[in-house]
């Protein structure tokens, strides 16, 4: 049986290396729904434009 050079190379099975996937996307940011940078709760935004059949 012959041995090729990748037969004789040594192979760290335990590295992790780069991530194949990011753990989140940017479409599952609130950046990616339309969201501020800034960080504001948007509560009080949201209640001045409730529509008016909310009362």
């Amino acid at each position: 049986m012959t041995h090729g050079p990748d037969d004789l190379r040594p192979v760290d099975l335990f590295d992790e290396g780069l991530p194949v996937l990011d753990d989140q996307t940017s479409d599952d940011t609130d950046i990616g729904w339309g969201g501020r940078l800034d960080g504001d709760d948007d509560t009080a935004r949201l209640l001045e434009e409730r529509p008016p059949h909310w009362g």
